[in-house]
């Protein structure tokens, strides 16, 4: 990342939604909940909201749910990333088997940022 640029925040659920004009209220009707507490929950980080809730804000929005929760989804890509980097020694270092392939192409699409399929066979 670059020095001058912020990180991101963890959520932008709050600026979408007052991007929208919508209230707490109304968006929490959008996402069937009673009130808006539970939306102002999400919006100061009290809570997370569950994976359903967060798709139901990408539809309200029309904004992937990457983008709304930005600083957290570059906290999980790190991590991810990570991950997939030590598995990648692991199998590199253990004895090959027929799916160890096909394991490390989608190891190297993750490590490198490229899409890649996992049903391809």
């Amino acid at each position: 990342m670059n020095p001058a640029m912020a990180a991101p925040l963890e959520s932008y659920l709050k600026t979408y939604r007052r991007r929208s004009g919508f209230s707490q209220d109304e968006v929490a009707f959008l996402l069937g909940s009673a009130s808006g507490q539970k939306v102002s929950r999400y919006e100061h980080r009290v809570r997370r909201p569950p994976l359903e809730t967060a798709l139901a804000y990408e539809v309200i929005f029309q904004i992937p749910v990457s983008a709304l929760f930005a600083g957290l989804y570059q906290r999980v890509e790190k991590r991810s990333i990570a991950r997939a980097q030590d598995l990648t020694e692991k199998l590199l270092s253990a004895s090959a088997r027929r799916a160890t392939p096909r394991k490390l192409a989608v190891l190297q699409a993750i490590t490198s940022g490229q899409p890649a399929s996992c049903a391809k066979r």
